[in-house]
């Protein structure tokens, strides 16, 4: 089974973009993030024809937004809303095999790393600490996985200069601090860097740049976790650098992992 998660940054304006990965990949499900597009507006039969008949999606107008698309059934669709807010940032779904899959969309946080001064810190630590109670109350006996734009770059190697983003968001220790959290639980486990364990890794690179591949500014922000049974059958991972040169791309490319079952 290969499942790819991707923050596509419009799901309309890069639809192109998007039936070309599925054409190249072949993947079992992608996940979407950032999909900016209303539910009555999913372009379901572009999906459909592509060989992809299997949907579920959650989205608003111009905001966030998480879709998974599958030619395997997904069954059961659910979310949580988060953070006292409505906006579309999870969706789960049960798979064939009674794995269930989680896609999340985590706030990015705003410029200022201060929760007193921004509060859209402010909502994105109060999203991690309730991403926190959820994992410790999940039973990671159970086979899980969770993809998505996490909107942080934990480790010194996801980021291209620790020591200079040390006070950006997306790498303050806060934000690590909150993340690894989670993670010190052993209910999850990075599945990338289980297989990627060693070097720079990246899925982000910034539209400032104006050459991004030579400046390769990046920072791994997307991410895809597995829980302890799932573990064994883990079988690779990769990120799809290229697709962040393709025409009028998303600022972050596909992230892959495949499980041998």
């Amino acid at each position: 089974m290969k499942i790819i998660t991707w923050n596509i940054n419009s799901v309309r304006l890069r639809l192109p973009l998007v039936l070309r990965l599925l054409s190249e990949q072949q993947p079992d499900v992608l996940c979407l993030q950032e999909t900016k597009c209303p539910d009555d507006a999913f372009p379901v039969a572009d999906f459909q024809a592509a060989g992809y008949p299997h949907l579920a999606y959650r989205g608003e107008k111009g905001y966030n937004g998480v879709a998974m698309i599958a030619r395997v059934p997904l069954h059961t669709p659910d979310h949580i809303l988060w953070a006292e807010k409505q906006d579309c940032r999870h969706l789960s779904v049960m798979l064939e095999n009674q794995t269930t899959l989680h896609n999340f969309y985590i706030p990015a946080g705003g410029d200022v790393p201060d929760p007193e001064s921004n509060d859209k810190f402010a909502h994105k630590l109060q999203f991690l600490d309730e991403l926190a109670e959820w994992s410790d109350r999940l039973d990671a006996s159970q086979p899980a996985i969770l993809v998505g734009d996490l909107n942080i770059a934990p480790r010194e190697d996801d980021v291209w200069s620790h020591k200079q983003l040390l006070k950006v968001v997306s790498h303050t220790p806060i934000e690590v601090e909150a993340l690894n959290r989670i993670m010190a639980k052993g209910k999850w486990h990075d599945a990338v860097r289980e297989m990627i364990p060693e070097g720079q890794l990246y899925s982000w690179w910034s539209y400032r740049a104006k050459d991004w591949l030579a400046a390769d500014r990046g920072r791994r922000l997307d991410h895809i976790w597995v829980t302890p049974p799932l573990r064994q059958n883990l079988a690779g991972a990769e990120v799809i650098t290229s697709a962040r040169g393709w025409e009028k791309p998303s600022d972050h490319a596909p992230v892959v992992i495949n499980f041998a079952f």
